[in-house]
């Protein structure tokens, strides 16, 4: 005869008593995607804004440079929206920075890294 046992429907969910990263996958994920780390990201996100914008305006749009630019920009917001995200869920991050990050970065990145140095200022003057 068959085990009686209930089988949990969806293996590997987690219980109330565990936190979403305490799976292999979210311990790497910490490890990785630290919030120190995704702030350098996110200063660098915003120098490289800064030089499209000064190539797009200042010096009307040199080509390739302007196109370098852009496509740097794009690209590293859809990365860092995507991080974000998970961060949230992983606890790296809160909400109002992954908003910051995500939702304000496609106009303009500084909100985001605005926000990593206000937290980071805040977690700071915490700890004295």
């Amino acid at each position: 005869m068959p085990d009686a046992s209930p089988t949990p429907r969806f293996a590997g969910r987690s219980s109330p008593d565990r936190r979403p990263g305490d799976s292999g996958f979210g311990r790497l994920f910490r490890e990785v995607f630290t919030f120190d780390r995704l702030e350098v990201v996110s200063l660098i996100h915003s120098s490289i804004y800064f030089a499209l914008l000064i190539s797009a305006f200042l010096l009307d749009g040199p080509q390739p440079w302007t196109f370098i630019f852009g496509l740097s920009h794009g690209l590293i917001w859809i990365a860092m929206s995507i991080i974000s995200v998970l961060a949230v869920h992983y606890r790296v991050i809160n909400l109002r920075l992954a908003v910051a990050v995500a939702v304000l970065g496609c106009v303009a990145p500084f909100f985001g890294s605005a926000e990593f140095l206000r937290q980071k200022h805040q977690m700071k003057a915490a700890s004295r």
